[in-house]
């Protein structure tokens, strides 16, 4: 098995070989003949550009536009065959059709067409190849592993409920949340007296990724008494960063997190949760900020007409903007038009709608009511999206007030804060509200897990759906289903 380091080297330099390797095959005479003689298509689709030669700019252009794609492969994570393959043929896919996207301006060093033909077909058989080779091989379960926390209480408690043999752990010093009897002495970050004694202590969270390199650490037991803060998904992202599998004992993590659930207490599971690469943060926040722009565009001439009419039907404000919260349990504000009375929660303080229900609530306005079956109301938050305060997908963003409620009856709520909050979301489409907080946290729980660029798309296309059935339901006339 390769280190980090020469892994990261030999999928790069690979990668690059490969790409010029291909470009200087595809660009001979005999090959291009032979290629278009048994495929005459092939011939129609070739470009009246000049000849190129063997490796010039077009080429130094297919290397770093392929190598940018493929930099998620150039982690070193521990994967199967048919998953290397599968993931290595998803980035090629998306390096070509940044290329074939090149090749539609008049660009004097773009690739043939033909000629990109050829090289998609090299490269879709020498890649995979390529990181099936090299690829780490998921991990011996009986490998030394190091185990990973935030409370060097919650570190013993998993060292006692484990078999797997332990290199030593990380961990902040917390000696004021700790008992005497149970350290020696805490000292400060990186230093080099053990709390816990027999076991090594290597360091705190802030050295984790040194660790990791200078012990070539294949496998993380995670210790942390909560896994809704950044020192988790910190850790975490170390983990994938370095092709490190993240893994917890069953009865330390709720089943939720992990790819398989466990049968007894002391089994390790691995954790399900993947921090989005690069690529699928770059398609997620354009697909975001091309949504709102558009939409906004497009309910533009809506606007005055919705402003109008809420100031017609009752006084008050025509927008209102609340605190809700963010990732990590954050806040931000969040602008709505107005669909109820003004200081409609003076007396009731904060709480679900009975609308929720499907009941009436008295709180809603006339007009109000419309916005919302139209869903009309929602259109500020797409301001919100715009400036990056939310997704177009993604759990629905609770007051601060109802989530620190509901937390006391469904303790695994803040889960759900995972991510970016969503204007629409999993729960959403499948008329999860809060009233079924538990309910609601399942499928929010499930987006997490399964959340990717087309899962949103999917997502977006029912909702939109939804919003057209409940039009209709409003124009005809008839109760919502």
């Amino acid at each position: 098995m390769l280190s980090t380091f020469r892994y990261r080297f030999a999928s790069v330099t690979g990668t690059i070989s490969l790409v010029v390797l291909s470009v200087l095959i595809a660009n001979e005479r005999a090959v291009q003949s032979f290629v278009t003689t048994s495929f005459p298509v092939l011939d129609q689709l070739h470009s009246t550009v000049l000849p190129m030669p063997k490796i010039g700019i077009a080429g130094l252009i297919t290397a770093f536009v392929v190598t940018a794609s493929l930099i998620p492969m150039f982690k070193p994570r521990p994967r199967r065959v048919l998953d290397t393959i599968s993931v290595t043929e998803k980035r090629l896919f998306i390096a070509v059709l940044g290329l074939a996207t090149l090749g539609y301006a008049d660009y004097s060093y773009r690739l043939p067409r033909s000629t990109l033909i050829i090289i998609t077909a090299l490269l879709g058989v020498g890649l995979p190849a390529l990181f099936v080779s090299i690829r780490r091989r998921p991990t011996d379960t009986n490998a030394p592993a190091i185990v990973v926390g935030d409370d060097v209480r919650y570190v013993a408690d998993v060292l006692k409920a484990i078999n797997t043999p332990v290199l030593g752990y990380v961990s902040p010093p917390s000696g004021n949340e700790i008992h005497e009897r149970e350290l020696e002495r805490v000292v400060t970050d990186g230093g080099t007296e053990q709390p816990l004694p027999g076991v090594e202590r290597l360091g705190g969270l802030s050295r984790l990724e040194n660790v990791i390199i200078e012990n070539s650490v294949d496998t993380a037991i995670l210790a942390f008494s909560t896994t809704d803060r950044a020192e988790f998904f910190g850790a975490l992202d170390t983990c994938h960063k370095h092709g490190v599998t993240a893994k917890a004992p069953s009865r330390h993590i709720d089943s939720v997190l992990t790819k398989t659930e466990a049968t007894e207490d002391d089994e390790l599971v691995e954790v399900a949760l993947e921090p989005w690469d690069w690529q699928d943060y770059v398609f997620k926040r354009a697909f975001d900020v091309l949504f709102a722009a558009a939409s906004l565009l497009a309910f533009a001439p809506l606007l005055g007409v919705i402003a109008l009419t809420i100031k017609l039907d009752s006084p008050g404000p025509i927008f209102y903007s609340q605190a809700r919260t963010a990732e990590f349990g954050g806040t931000f504000q969040v602008y709505k038009f107005r669909s109820m009375v003004t200081d409609a929660e003076a007396e009731t303080g904060a709480k679900v709608s009975e609308e929720d229900k499907g009941e009436v609530d008295p709180r809603v306005t006339r007009v109000g009511r419309i916005l919302r079956r139209t869903h009309l109301d929602e259109i500020p938050q797409l301001w919100s999206i715009l400036i990056g305060d939310m997704s177009v997908v993604g759990p629905r963003p609770e007051r601060p007030e109802l989530d620190s409620d509901i937390e006391t009856g469904v303790v695994e709520w803040r889960k759900r804060w995972f991510i970016k909050p969503g204007l629409t979301g999993l729960a959403q489409i499948s008329d999860a509200t809060g009233h079924e907080p538990a309910k609601k946290l399942r499928y929010d729980v499930e987006y997490i897990r399964r959340q990717s660029f087309w899962f949103d798309v999917q997502i977006v296309t029912r909702q939109l759906w939804q919003v057209v059935r409940d039009v209709g339901h409003l124009v005809r006339g008839e109760e919502e289903q």
